[in-house]
């Protein structure tokens, strides 16, 4: 039976037909019987990858079991529908924390790979692809296959950035990181403006982790203000008291919750201005300490939290520019962004490593990333339109797994790898069975 579905933003909606597997015969079987199928976890992709009004969504969050662990290399092997969140449950207490993860552990060992995610600290980490050692896949035609660096390495690559659109990635192996604590040692830099936003950002670029939020709401002479926060991991000797008598402490799932939609009226400039001076204040003071859920993942606190933005949903534009003319491209893209009308929220800086030249479509390179929610509202499809045309004019590109309304004229020129990765798509899945409504929208 058909019901709404939807990304993480709410937007679009769409009719699917949603079927959860708890096994691989099941997903051999569902993918045997429909023309058309749309893999997904937990739905935490934006915009629209995990819907479609053709064939079945396979909802893959019921193949969530560990098949084996290795102590010693902290290296585990799980079903793809395992998330993050429990990861962190299980193998957190015993001194190991997921390799990269993007800002919610609300999401599954697939979606990572399918979105190539990354967090704070690609510039020493890099993203999901680095931690992977592989991966077995359904494929197209039935088949199941294993890939890594050695074993089908086309298809091992392809798959981070590829949105799912390959196969239904069953299983993976991946390494963990061994940590001495769940506790991170952190420090902010407020500044005021963007240069020294920017300033701030590359004399901290030798910390493993650095991410900036920015006021949403600042032009002219203070566009770009807002506080640089860095961290790195807290070992025993950084902890004291109850912290150091139980270092790999997990947290008790939130209590908090959004009960229902809010109204769209509800977040105007007036509440945007007052939610940004609540930001910058706790931005300021963050704790000397901080443990991971507030250091990764500070917007799970709130569960389902994308209610806030109302009926007609949300979306985040993510773009990357290079370094070279880095400053004066997120300057002028910011200050198109402030005279569009518009009321975005919840604005984030980082800057990015190098990428990893076997992938085809992962999002990250070396340069400066900037996160922008908006709220969808009149106005917005055209302001994003002149935001893609400046960002291809600067050489970069949007993220795929934020991103609900990029063209495909836009996303061919933002791919310089895209054939590559469309020739292991005719590949593995010649009559493009693996399908979602971005695929249908972008041309892939």
């Amino acid at each position: 039976m058909c019901s709404s579905d939807l990304g993480w933003g709410n937007y679009p909606r769409l009719l699917c037909d949603r079927r959860r597997v708890h096994s691989t015969n099941q997903a051999v079987a569902l993918v045997a019987g429909s023309p058309r199928v749309t893999p997904r976890g937990l739905g935490r992709s934006y915009g629209d990858p995990a819907i479609s009004a053709e064939g079945i969504v396979l909802d893959c969050v019921g193949l969530d079991r560990y098949l084996s662990f290795d102590e010693q290399s902290g290296t585990l092997t799980c079903e793809a529908g395992t998330s993050l969140e429990a990861i962190l449950r299980d193998f957190g207490p015993r001194g190991f924390l997921p390799m990269v993860t993007p800002g919610t552990k609300f999401v599954t060992i697939g979606g990572c790979i399918a979105n190539d995610v990354h967090g704070k600290a690609h510039h020493v980490d890099g993203c999901f692809s680095e931690c992977t050692d592989s991966f077995r896949i359904l494929l197209a035609d039935g088949s199941i296959r294993n890939a890594s660096r050695d074993e089908n390495p086309d298809l091992f690559w392809a798959n981070f950035g590829g949105m799912g659109l390959l196969g239904v990635i069953l299983d993976a192996t991946i390494r963990l990181r061994r940590v001495e604590t769940m506790y991170f040692r952190q420090s902010a830099v407020s500044v005021g403006n963007l240069d020294e936003m920017m300033d701030a950002l590359d004399a901290n670029h030798h910390l493993p982790y650095s991410v900036a939020w920015v006021d949403s709401l600042a032009t002219g002479k203070n566009l770009g203000r807002g506080v640089l926060t860095t961290g790195e991991h807290a070992t025993r000797s950084d902890l004291s008291g109850a912290r150091a008598r139980e270092p790999l402490t997990i947290s008790d799932p939130s209590p908090i919750s959004l009960p229902f939609e809010m109204p769209s009226a509800a977040l105007n400039s007036a509440t945007i201005r007052i939610l940004n001076a609540v930001l910058d204040q706790v931005q300021k003071r963050g704790a000397a300490i901080a443990h991971y859920e507030k250091f990764f993942y500070p917007l799970d606190f709130v569960g389902d939290w994308n209610r806030g933005y109302g009926p007609k949903g949300f979306t985040q534009y993510q773009f990357v520019v290079p370094m070279e003319g880095g400053r004066e491209n997120v300057r002028e893209l910011l200050e198109l962004i402030s005279g569009s009308g518009q009321s975005p929220f919840l604005n984030v800086l980082k800057r990015f490593g190098p990428e990893r030249a076997e992938t085809s479509l992962s999002f990250p390179f070396t340069g400066y990333t900037f996160a922008i929610d908006f709220p969808v509202r009149s106005g917005l499809t055209e302001l994003l339109t002149k935001l893609d045309a400046r960002v291809v004019a600067m050489g970069g590109r949007v993220y795929l797994g934020k991103d609900a309304f990029l063209t495909q004229d836009a996303f061919e020129k933002m791919y310089p790898r895209l054939d590559a990765w469309r020739a292991v798509k005719a590949k593995y899945d010649p009559e493009r069975r693996f399908h979602s409504s971005l695929a249908e929208r972008i041309g892939l």
